[in-house]
């Protein structure tokens, strides 16, 4: 939940409510208005904030009668975290706020699961996974939405099939499992990419195809049948044709498939997947400091055991590639809707409901500039998160865009205003260390862990490391290349 006056302080909540939107996260945003006589009149403060959010919520309520709003919170709590959750935006009239009503209290009701598919179609998908000779998961987001970690680890230990992730659905199958090739799509590891591309079924489970996990849809997969398991029935046949579509809650339409099915064997069939595992491994330059040697480092002093924020960009995805998640909710990042700024935040956040976890958030130095000052939120309530930003000085993915695809015209990329984020650090009340080399990763990150209080890691890395694998935008996910396939052209 999240409180905001009214005008300037509701839209600036629509950025966070369009984030929550795009990744299915359960919000409820109170928003507060002018005089009820003086809505519709351009009144100081006042904007029709229902009507800027309606494409980016689920549901949401202008409250005119303080008798109604108990109910109409109620509903807006309920709303949010039913079916596919999202975000609820509650206005509420100045006067509403300040009027008085008699309040009875009522227990909330239980969030119904919902299972819309039938017996027929369960049968149906049964079929059509014992049929399958190279089978492959794809899991997404909603897959942690469900709850259904364990349901999908079985599923796949049932069906004997290896297993992919999207940047949403990272931590549903523990990292460390032979069965997980790793991401799919356009920084997604080769061995994902190619074997979605040669097999002969693909299960979807909470996913949605979005663009950046497909490329080039009319090239997708095009060897598969395709079942696709979602709550949301809008997302069945959106993107990608499916063969068989089962709509309801994962975890409850799992526990029916993994009931149902036989154990099945494709010894062949992953002996390859291993084989390309083998062939195509995530590598990265170990000659200087880079993102991904600083994520393995934290991997390995956190034991895997942190949570890690995000924000958006080549950190992003260097975050999700190198450190190996192994339980659902681990990394929180804005996925659908690419949100700068959103990683610190969200580590405070993390923090305050997991007070007994490391809490870590990834930045690029362009993201980081974003929402630096929340810093000062942290050192006021000595939050004890760690904030590591990866400072290439540069926007590192647009510049990556430019170098490979516009013919190094770099425009609006350089970020070389000598801003110094150690001292910014320090002037808002926390600790700060400049890590420049390799050998001082690993005694910072054991410093930052050992304080106990609000610490920045500034790492400075090179301008040009990129993110590799790489598909192009709209091409095939076949066509993943990294550098050793740029320096071989």
């Amino acid at each position: 939940m999240c409180l905001a006056t009214s005008g300037p302080g509701a839209t600036n909540l629509v950025t966070g409510i369009a984030t929550a939107y795009m990744d299915s996260v359960p919000v409820v945003a109170i928003t507060c208005n002018v005089n009820l006589p003086l809505l519709g009149k351009d009144s100081f403060q006042e904007v029709d904030i229902a009507g800027i959010t309606m494409p980016i919520t689920k549901h949401n309520y202008i409250v005119k009668d303080v008798n109604i709003l108990a109910d109409t919170l109620r509903k807006a709590f309920a709303i949010a975290g039913s079916g596919r959750p999202g975000p609820v935006l509650v206005d509420i009239t100045k006067d509403v706020t300040a009027g008085s009503c008699e309040y009875e209290k009522k227990e909330p009701k239980a969030v119904d699961k919902i299972m819309r598919c039938s017996e027929d179609e369960i049968k149906e998908a049964v079929k059509l996974i014992e049929q399958a000779e190279k089978p492959y998961i794809y899991v997404g987001g909603g897959a942690v939405l469900a709850e259904a970690y364990q349901e999908v680890r079985e599923f796949a230990q049932i069906v004997d099939a290896p297993i992919c992730d999207t940047l949403m659905g990272k931590g549903v199958c523990d990292g460390h499992d032979e069965r997980y090739t790793g991401m799919i799509g356009m920084h997604g590891t080769k061995t994902s990419n190619f074997g979605v591309s040669e097999c002969d079924l693909l299960i979807a489970l909470g996913a949605r195809f979005s663009d950046r996990v497909v490329g080039n849809p009319q090239k997708f997969a095009q060897n598969a049948k395709v079942l696709h398991i979602d709550i949301d029935a809008a997302e069945i046949n959106k993107n990608i044709r499916t063969d068989v579509s089962l709509v309801g809650d994962l975890k409850e339409v799992l526990k029916k498939l993994n009931g149902r099915l036989t154990r099945q064997e494709h010894g062949e069939w992953m002996q390859h997947i291993a084989q390309l595992k083998e062939r195509f491994p995530l590598s990265y330059d170990d000659s200087v400091l880079s993102c991904p040697y600083i994520m393995e480092e934290i991997d390995r002093a956190t034991k895997g055991e942190a949570i890690i924020t995000t924000d958006v960009g080549q950190h992003q995805m260097w975050a999700a590639q190198y450190y190996k998640y192994s339980r659902p909710r681990t990394l929180l990042t804005s996925g659908g809707l690419g949100t700068m700024g959103y990683g610190l935040g969200a580590c405070i956040g993390a923090k305050m409901g997991c007070p007994d976890k490391i809490c870590i958030n990834i930045a690029g130095d362009g993201c980081f500039r974003m929402n630096m000052n929340e810093l000062a939120t942290a050192s006021r309530y000595n939050i004890p998160i760690i904030q590591v930003v990866i400072n290439n000085h540069v926007l590192g993915m647009v510049r990556q865009w430019q170098t490979l695809f516009y013919g190094q015209r770099y425009s609006q990329t350089i970020l070389d205003d000598g801003v110094d984020f150690c001292k910014v650090a320090e002037g808002l009340g926390c600790e700060a260390i400049l890590v420049t080399k390799k050998e001082e990763v690993a005694p910072a990150i054991e410093k930052a862990l050992s304080l106990k209080k609000p610490v920045l890691l500034n790492c400075i890395i090179p301008e040009d490391d990129k993110v590799f694998p790489m598909v192009p935008a709209g091409a095939p996910i076949s066509e993943a290349f990294d550098a050793k396939d740029l320096a071989e052209k």
